[in-house]
């Protein structure tokens, strides 16, 4: 996405502040905490593939959004529509996957999978960030913006080429019953039930929700890099790539690391505090911790992902994985307002502080 790297600074070009951009984020976090359960449970009842498409058209929408209305009531609504979108694309993508693999009787294989898909992901910010490049430098951020919406249109097109695999259940339910027997709300408790019901998925569900909740951090990488001295703005986007594969490459260790459990990923976060806080000075030096922060992160966000795919047994799979979502949208929440408040070195000094959380919980899962 071309304008993944730019939009914060197209926000402060427009005269957004720091803090007018943090509680841009926040309304961003706040729309998927009202979404993000209810859009899990429309995955559960209705064809994955149709709700990822849907999720792209409403990202396409945010975009043109903010192009065609840029001020603070504009970008508002925007990420209003934006979070909605990613609402469903939370939990879906997951479920889709685990139950792909299992159809295929390779569901040991989710780990390497995930975190192959999730590497691939940030690869992919390669040649986006050479386009945004290109595009900010002929057509400004009007360019860039458009180019972005068209490409959210073209993967909603290729989303609907995705299967719809069976979803499998635990072996005590009826296997003549699938889900779009069951009614939307029926599959929301099911999915609820699952999420509290058991100690080991509660576990995971929250270990997940706090190590995602920190990656909410990667939107102020843009204004991280930027304000560095000597860094220009068609810079920004090639420095970003360098950062965007060290967490391609975390990630990839991640789907290898399924053997971590709450020791060794609590001693992931506690590195990755530790560079977050070396990135804060600057230069090379700076941008070589930002990335092994990144590639930390990533790492552990994979593995805990796969806990909690490995924990969960019900057809409504992409439901209690969303209630782990909503959680780590309060967790964004926080970042977002710790980094308003005290910058990166705040964020790294609450990473230290979830650190034994996780260690804690996945004891617990």
């Amino acid at each position: 996405m071309p304008l993944y790297p730019l939009y914060a600074l197209f926000f402060a070009e427009h005269g957004m502040s720091g803090a007018e951009i943090s509680a841009l984020f926040a309304v961003w976090s706040v729309t998927g905490l009202v979404a993000e359960v209810p859009s899990g449970a429309l995955s559960d009842r209705f064809s994955r593939r149709r709700v990822l498409a849907a999720g792209g058209v409403l990202q396409g929408a945010a975009y043109a959004l903010w192009l065609l209305a840029p001020g603070f009531p504009g970008f508002a609504a925007g990420f209003v529509v934006w979070g909605v979108g990613t609402s469903l694309f939370s939990g879906t993508v997951e479920a889709l996957v685990y139950e792909v693999l299992s159809a295929a009787e390779a569901a040991d294989r989710y780990a390497g999978v995930r975190g192959l898909v999730t590497a691939a992901g940030h690869a992919a910010q390669v040649p986006s960030a050479a386009a945004a490049t290109v595009l900010v430098a002929t057509g400004g951020y009007a360019l860039v913006g458009w180019v972005s919406v068209g490409t959210c249109l073209a993967a909603a097109v290729l989303t609907v080429a995705f299967p719809d695999p069976p979803r499998a259940g635990p072996p005590d339910d009826d296997p003549d019953e699938t889900a779009e027997d069951l009614t939307y709300w029926q599959t929301l408790r099911a999915g609820l039930a699952e999420a509290v019901g058991s100690r080991a998925v509660r576990g995971a569900l929250l270990a997940a929700a706090l190590v995602g909740g920190v990656d909410a951090l990667e939107e102020y990488f843009p204004l991280i890099v930027g304000q560095q001295e000597a860094v220009a703005l068609v810079a920004v986007p090639g420095l970003l790539v360098l950062v965007a594969l060290a967490g391609a490459a975390g990630a990839a260790l991640g789907g290898r690391a399924g053997v971590l459990r709450g020791r060794g990923l609590a001693t992931l976060l506690l590195l990755a505090a530790a560079a977050l806080l070396a990135a804060g000075h600057g230069g090379a030096v700076g941008l070589a911790a930002l990335g092994t922060y990144y590639a930390l992160q990533q790492c552990a966000q994979v593995v805990t992902d796969t806990r909690v795919q490995e924990r969960l047994s019900g057809r409504a799979r992409a439901t209690s994985t969303s209630v782990s979502a909503l959680g780590t949208e309060l967790v964004a929440l926080a970042v977002f307002a710790t980094w308003g408040l005290g910058g990166t070195p705040a964020v790294a000094v609450g990473l230290l502080v979830l650190a034994p959380a996780v260690w804690w919980l996945l004891r617990r899962a």
